[in-house]
């Protein structure tokens, strides 16, 4: 049966316990009061049962305890992967959406995802889906716009003298 993790000795029950109830986070404190817990005497099983987990997560909260202090057991999130497209490629991207397609190279007259995710692919090599050229434009503070319908049979000058303006009072 392997040994039992000792804890650090430089914190109190009672400083723990008191962590616990001035920090923000709900998950901290559940973590900070089962070690606390396990410092008084408690045995690890009961311990992780105040703390909500199990004997295998505690004894791991124990390590981040041990290794970090009470900042150890915070959450970490992770913070995901880094961005295929560099700085300099994004602010091409940029530049490239708002000055739009040249119909002659490009061979379109507005931009489709599809149409910028080749461009893309062209340039820098870098291989997106086009539903992540979608969330890649909205980080680049793009929106979609979709024009108003405009019947194709419309006569403007129909349309100017049905518009009614309002008398100014």
């Amino acid at each position: 049966m392997p040994a039992a993790v000792r804890l650090r000795t430089d914190f109190t029950a009672r400083e723990l316990r008191h962590r616990a109830t001035v920090t923000k986070t709900a998950n901290q404190s559940r973590r900070l009061l089962a070690v606390a817990a396990v410092l008084d005497g408690m045995s690890r099983a009961q311990a992780a049962r105040i703390g909500g987990m199990d004997r295998q997560t505690l004894r791991d909260r124990v390590h981040r305890f041990n290794a970090r202090g009470p900042d150890g057991l915070t959450d970490r999130w992770a913070r995901g992967s880094p961005p295929r497209l560099s700085p300099e490629q994004q602010a091409d991207v940029t530049h490239l959406v708002e000055a739009g397609p040249d119909p002659a190279v490009h061979g379109v007259v507005r931009w489709r995802r599809q149409d910028l995710r080749e461009v893309i692919v062209a340039r820098f090599g870098v291989r997106y889906h086009a539903r992540t050229i979608g969330t890649i434009l909205h980080k680049l503070g793009f929106s979609r716009i979709s024009p108003r319908p405009h019947h194709p049979a419309q006569d403007e000058g129909i349309v100017a003298e049905f518009k009614q303006a309002s008398p100014r009072p």
